[in-house]
C-alpha cells in the first residue's frame, strides 16, 4: 500500500502476491499459489492439468488442491471436469465485457455509498495524495506504476463504503479481471484522462453529492471499459486467444 494512503482501511483488493505463503495451512497455500500463478499468467489461459499433477506442481497433497480448486471454479477462474483435469479458462471478449458489467455497476454504487457516508480530513487528504502518486506516475510514463496506484484509489474508496457484501463481490469481480488488465497494460495510451476523471469522482464524494458522484464514475467507467474492451480485442487478436 502506497504510503500516502495510511490513513486509509485496509485495501479490499490487491495484486497477486506470494507474500506469507508459507505461513498458511495447506488448503490457503494451494489457493494462493495456484490463483497468483492464473492471475500472473504463470498458468496460462487454457492449460489443463490433473489434480494430481497440479499437487506435485505445489509440493502438496491431493485434498488441499482439491478445495482449492473448488474455491478457483467458482470464482470462475478455472473449469473442472472429473478424470479430465482443470482447466484454466480461456480469456473471451464476450466473457470479460460481462464481467466489467457487473464490477462497474457495482463499483459506482460503492462509489455513492461512500460519498453518502462522509470522507473524515484524514481520509480525503490521503485520497488527495494518492492522486498526486498516480499523476506522477503519468508524468514518469510509469504505465505499471500508474496500474498499482489506479488499483489503489478504487480499492481505497471502496473500503469505505461500510458494506461488506458489496465489497466481497467487488473483490471476487475484480479477480475475474484481472488477468486481462495485465494482458492490456503495455497497449494503453497515457491515462491522463483517467487521472482527470479521478480528481472530478474524488471532489465529488469529498462535497458529498450522491448524485454527482454516481454520475461522474458511471462516465469514467464506461470510457475506461470501452477501452479495454478495445485493447483487449487487439491483444487477443495477436496471442491467439478468445
Amino acid at each position: 500500500m502506497p504510503d500516502a494512503s495510511r490513513k486509509l482501511p485496509r485495501a479490499w483488493r490487491a495484486a497477486p502476491s506470494l507474500q506469507g505463503l508459507g505461513d498458511m495451512a495447506a488448503r490457503d497455500r494451494a489457493y494462493h499459489d495456484l490463483r497468483y500463478r492464473i492471475m500472473t499468467g504463470r498458468l496460462a489461459p487454457g492449460t489443463t492439468l490433473l489434480e494430481t499433477e497440479l499437487a506435485g506442481l505445489l509440493s502438496l497433497s491431493r485434498t488441499p488442491v482439491r478445495e482449492a480448486v473448488i474455491k478457483l471454479e467458482e470464482e470462475g477462474l478455472v473449469d473442472v471436469r472429473p478424470r479430465h483435469g482443470v482447466t484454466v479458462k480461456p480469456l473471451s471478449l464476450q466473457d470479460f465485457n460481462h464481467i466489467l458489467n457487473v464490477f462497474s455497476a457495482l463499483e459506482v454504487r460503492a462509489f455513492e455509498l461512500v460519498a453518502a457516508r462522509g470522507l473524515s480530513a484524514d481520509e480525503a487528504r490521503a485520497l488527495d495524495r494518492l492522486l498526486d502518486e498516480t499523476e506522477a506516475a503519468t508524468l514518469a510514463h510509469d504505465l505499471a506504476r500508474w496500474a498499482d496506484l489506479d488499483d489503489e484509489f478504487h480499492s481505497q474508496i471502496v473500503a469505505l463504503c461500510d458494506n461488506a457484501r458489496l465489497q466481497d463481490a467487488l473483490s471476487a469481480t475484480w479477480g475475474q479481471q484481472y488477468r486481462a488488465r495485465m494482458m492490456i497494460l503495455p497497449l494503453r495510451p497515457s491515462p491522463v484522462q483517467s487521472d482527470i476523471e479521478h480528481r472530478g469522482i474524488l471532489q465529488a464524494i469529498k462535497a458529498g453529492d450522491r448524485a454527482l458522484t454516481r454520475a461522474r464514475h458511471h462516465a469514467h467507467r464506461d470510457r475506461a471499459d470501452a477501452q479495454q474492451l478495445d485493447l483487449l480485442a487487439r491483444s487477443l487478436g495477436s496471442s491467439g486467444f478468445a
